[in-house]
């Protein structure tokens, strides 16, 4: 047997919860006035050597490249942003004006140790609002995020804010950071060692050596007077729509991209792997792959992440059944089931047997498949174009015709039969 590879995982049974979920995270993004972009699975390594960083973890070891037959280097895309980045670019999307928003949701990939939310092929439904420098978009993008996540039922989530300064200011702050850790290098975890030099910021949400970051430098005391004024305003608006926030200096988030706003949405029932979400401000990213200079912020949601969260707290939906299963009496029924249950999948999800099983069989399929009605088809319905149709949940059964059977299901008229048959005039 050939077994899928580690890290990966088949969604069977629970094809329906994702469906859900993505349905509830996409209407809410239509409804703030965003619409779907679609990027390829694989993008040239360049898009997220430039994007994301050449000196990140997610470069130096999480990244699926390869060779392709025409000697290019190709990556399977381990975020979604620097994709959308490149799309925005490539079809000119800031002629039609700005500002582009934009919403996305699908596979993405990193070498990375297989655990409880993370795994090396996870999905991630993310938004990008491209064009605004203004802090109120940093608001709406936040109030977006905590709009999906209620909106889904999570209610125990925690937001933290930082600000990563620009390239004015978190120079200064680099070099106070490699002051600080310098009399800790050789106490520092292998990693760490390594980001000293390459990216030190990325020591400060280290789970192994958290305990140097406690009494590190904080970067909000070394923000210039446009990035402290950008991030006063966002904590005004947080407040003034009465969000609840924690300012967490520990929040740089893992992409060179990042600057001034980063945010990340924790759940702490979740264990060490607490972030269900996160973004943040990328100023700068249009113009690093080649575009003009267009200000933007966006965040992700890792989909694997929220159905633990919703396991958690208990909040997974209930999935409904079918509506109707057509139950045939014996063989020479079987193509009339099918073409009823083909009439009514315009209006009803619907199900027929295609097994060869017996009445019984096909009763208990139906129930097995949480059907809310029956409809049995035997020689005599077929005669007369009466059909019996049961409730499943009641016991109830009446001899209806098939336009009968599309109004009591869709809810319009069982009442009105039930109260026929009580007064004696059904």
């Amino acid at each position: 047997m050939i077994s899928r590879i580690k890290g990966t995982n088949d969604i069977i049974e629970d094809s329906k919860v994702w469906e859900w979920l993505e349905e509830k995270l996409k209407n809410v993004a239509l409804n703030f006035g965003f619409v779907e972009v679609r990027t390829p699975i694989f993008e040239a390594t360049e898009l997220f050597n430039r994007s994301v960083g050449n000196e990140t973890d997610i470069v130096q070891k999480e990244m699926y490249t390869f060779e392709d037959k025409g000697g290019r280097s190709i990556t399977l895309r381990p975020e979604g942003t620097a994709p959308v980045m490149r799309a925005f670019i490539e079809n000119n999307l800031s002629s039609k004006g700005l500002p582009q928003k934009l919403f996305y949701c699908g596979p993405m990939f990193r070498y990375e140790r297989p655990q409880a939310g993370r795994l090396r092929q996870f999905h991630q439904f993310g938004v990008e609002l491209i064009g605004s420098p203004l802090p109120i978009a940093d608001a709406m993008t936040i109030l977006l995020a905590i709009e999906m996540l209620k909106t889904i039922g999570l209610d125990k989530f925690k937001l933290k804010i930082n600000s990563t300064g620009d390239e004015k200011c978190r120079p200064s702050y680099v070099e106070a950071l490699k002051a600080y850790y310098k009399p800790f290098l050789n106490d520092l975890c292998d990693d760490c060692k390594v980001r000293y030099d390459r990216n030190v910021l990325r020591l400060l949400d280290c789970k192994k050596d958290a305990k140097y970051a406690e009494s590190a430098p904080k970067i909000t005391n070394y923000l210039c007077d446009d990035c402290k004024s950008h991030f006063d305003k966002l904590k005004k608006y947080l407040d003034d729509m009465e969000i609840e926030y924690e300012v967490d200096p520990a929040i740089v988030r893992g992409l060179d991209y990042y600057t001034r706003t980063v945010f990340e949405f924790k759940y702490p029932n979740l264990g060490a792997q607490d972030a269900i979400g996160g973004g943040g401000r990328y100023d700068g990213l249009i113009k690093e792959l080649g575009g003009a200079k267009v200000p933007s912020i966006g965040f992700a949601f890792g989909i694997e992440r929220l159905i633990l969260a919703l396991e958690e707290e208990k909040k997974l939906p209930e999935i409904e059944g079918l509506d109707i299963y057509i139950i045939s009496i014996d063989e020479d029924q079987r193509i009339e089931a099918l073409k009823i249950a083909n009439a009514l999948s315009k209006y009803f999800k619907v199900d027929v047997d295609v097994m060869g099983r017996n009445v019984k069989g096909q009763f208990s399929l139906a129930s097995k498949e949480n059907a809310r009605y029956t409809v049995v088809i035997g020689e005599e319905e077929i005669k007369t174009g009466l059909y019996t149709l049961k409730n499943m949940k009641t016991g109830e059964q009446w001899k209806v015709r098939l336009s009968e059977i599309i109004k009591i299901v869709s809810g319009s008229a069982e009442t009105e039969i039930r109260d026929q048959r009580k007064s004696g005039d059904l």
